[in-house]
């Protein structure tokens, strides 16, 4: 069976996904969304760097909305509010389309009834499936991390660390905007919700902090974090420019779930424009740490495969492959939020 599919954005991770999709003998592109006016009205397949495939870029939304599809692959950039795409997602869905998103949405009911209420009421009228997934959010934590829990009888606490370079990421609004690295560590608190990239971050990561914690039968007390910032050790030649010596140029995310008064399980990302702040040169991208009976530790990296003739990354690659994969299961699927499933997780109750 085939699926039909619209791809909504070419940044460097949605153009990852619509080679994958033009390459993929099950899949049919009948769509493209761009942002930009100089991709405005040429074919995907040229946008692709692959042959023509007669479906021609559009900027409109209208347009989109009225194509006949299965499923919507959304790809735009992250940009705060966390909420800032629920409106176009909630359109895509009442339109009687199904929605993967590689930006969050992993666990939407952790915000409450209210929050998601909007979101099933657009995929009751569309009888459509709303799916976020990628790497983190939607593999580590939620694939590995919950699997591995089957192992143990008893669970005392659970670490995932993320350790990413970004020094190859392009954009410099998504750089120093969005991500917050070059600005002044002075000016700069990671817990204050108010500052975007924080409300951000927080909105996507305490969804997957939410949602392991639930998924093992345990009651989510809350989130707490304890992030910081810290200065480059001198200047930074970077893809997408220069940071400063003494601006930030590593942020250490930390979101911690609380049960029963403890922290149960930490979420450590780091993402780094050098190497000098780390005790360990040598990192994985991912590593899990379950603290138990028996314990578990779980390395994991990806590999970026040579001579592709592209500059895409094994992690942009990674998205793409969790995206396609997912395509079958999402269009399966009754309508409403649909969640990874994960077989004989650790329970500490089962009932």
């Amino acid at each position: 069976m085939g699926y039909k599919v619209i791809q909504w954005a070419t940044g460097s991770m949605g153009k990852t996904c619509l080679r994958a999709v033009i390459d993929h003998p099950d899949l049919d592109l009948v769509g493209l969304l761009v942002y930009g006016e100089s991709k405005a009205g040429r074919d995907a397949g040229e946008i692709a760097r692959r042959d023509p495939t007669g479906v021609t870029a559009t900027r409109s939304m209208d347009e989109i909305l009225a194509l006949d599809a299965d499923v919507v692959l959304h790809c735009p950039r992250i940009q705060p509010p966390y909420t800032h795409h629920n409106k176009d997602i909630c359109l895509l869905l009442a339109s009687g389309k199904n929605v993967i998103s590689i930006n969050g949405h992993s666990f939407p009911n952790h915000w409450g009834p209210e929050y998601v209420e909007e979101i099933n009421e657009a995929c009751s009228k569309g009888g459509t499936t709303l799916f976020g997934t990628g790497l983190n959010p939607g593999f580590i934590t939620e694939k590995i991390a919950a699997a591995a829990t089957g192992l143990c009888t008893r669970i005392d606490r659970i670490h995932v660390g993320e350790i990413v370079d970004c020094t190859s990421v392009p954009n410099p609004n998504y750089v120093f905007n969005v991500l917050g690295f070059g600005a002044n560590p002075n000016e700069v608190d990671l817990n204050e919700s108010s500052w975007a990239p924080a409300e951000l971050m927080t909105g996507m990561y305490s969804e997957v902090v939410a949602q392991l914690v639930e998924r093992l039968g345990l009651t989510l007390d809350r989130v707490e974090s304890d992030h910081e910032v810290l200065p480059a050790t001198r200047d930074l030649e970077i893809a997408a420019g220069r940071i400063k010596k003494g601006t930030v140029s590593v942020t250490h995310w930390r979101w911690h779930g609380i049960v029963e008064g403890k922290r149960f399980f930490t979420l450590s990302i780091r993402w780094i424009m050098e190497k000098e702040h780390l005790a360990e040169k040598n990192y994985n991208l991912w590593d899990v740490k379950i603290h138990g009976i028996p314990g578990v530790e779980i390395s994991v990296n990806l590999v970026t495969p040579e001579d592709t003739g592209y500059r895409t990354v094994g992690e942009q690659y990674a998205v793409a492959g969790s995206v396609i994969n997912s395509i079958p299961a999402v269009c399966a699927a009754p309508p409403g939020v649909m969640r990874i499933p994960v077989f004989a997780p650790y329970l500490r109750r089962f009932n």
